[in-house]
């Protein structure tokens, strides 16, 4: 083995091994992250912690009852509001690709989704709460739809850029009308990686705090009510987080440690629903 030949081995190795090390190095703080949440967090969750609404200062206990039910409540309104617009724009995008419509729908895409999230809930404070009179718990699920829009949108197009011509150019064949192509054919084929763009836009969405702040504004109480405030899971750990208390510090680590676990779960669920669609392709 000649000089060049062992000098080429060597550059090889040691850049996998810089690789390696990079690759540890971004994996490190999260790492560090999880393990100092879990620490903090796991020995303040039991059952009292999930059924019970936070008791006032001085009061031992309490739980995040009104935080857990406000972001379900307004994660799946958002999920309702963006989710058919979201899946219908990326069809448009995928089908009409040279129009200029789409043109500027896309590059419209790509700058909203570079819009920091408290512009986004300044813009629906003055769309939805001052209009209306209060803060509420659907005018925070209009800011947040907003904010899954282009993640839906351009998961959708490029799920179903991906799928071949064939595809269209057999069920035209057969006589099928276009919206039945694209019902019966197109978006069922590309139905994975449209479900993985939609988790993906909800994980995104999950732990939003700034957006909620100047929209649903949060809520002590355990409510349910459109119209009114309503807590949440960000809400209550930014809120509490920053308390001069304890006891609400305690709270807001068990949040955190709830919200981490949705989050890391929804995006575990992306990437094996990502794969498979890559293998049935």
């Amino acid at each position: 083995m000649n000089a060049r030949v062992k000098y080429r081995i060597g550059k090889s190795t040691g850049f996998k091994a810089l690789t390696i090390t990079l690759a540890f190095a971004c994996v490190l703080p999260l790492l560090a992250i999880l393990a100092f949440i879990v620490k903090a967090g796991i020995t303040k969750i039991n059952w009292n912690f999930f059924t019970n609404i936070p008791k006032p200062v001085g009061e031992i206990g309490g739980g995040i009852a009104n935080a857990l039910l406000g972001s379900l409540i307004i994660v799946s309104i958002a999920s309702l509001i963006a989710i058919p617009v979201g899946v219908l724009g990326g069809i448009y995008l995928s089908e009409n690709r040279k129009s200029k419509l789409a043109y500027w729908a896309g590059l419209s895409l790509d700058v909203l989704q570079g819009i920091p999230s408290i512009v986004i809930g300044i813009v629906a404070y003055f769309w939805m709460v001052k209009p209306f009179g209060g803060f509420s718990a659907i005018s925070g699920s209009v800011a947040l739809a907003i904010m899954m829009l282009p993640v839906i949108v351009r998961s959708t197009e490029e799920t179903l850029k991906l799928l071949p011509d064939t595809l269209r150019e057999a069920a035209f064949a057969l006589g099928m009308p276009f919206h039945r192509v694209i019902m019966k054919v197109i978006v069922p084929c590309g139905i994975s990686g449209i479900i993985s763009g939609v988790i993906l836009a909800v994980a995104r969405v999950a732990g939003e705090t700034a957006p909620l702040l100047f929209t649903a504004f949060g809520n002590p109480y355990l409510s349910t009510s459109l119209v009114k405030p309503m807590q949440s899971l960000p809400l209550l750990i930014f809120n509490y987080a920053t308390s001069p208390y304890n006891d609400w510090h305690d709270l807001a680590w068990g949040a955190s440690l709830i919200l981490l676990a949705w989050v890391l779960l929804l995006n575990i669920v992306t990437k094996i629903t990502t794969r498979k669609w890559k293998v049935q392709l």
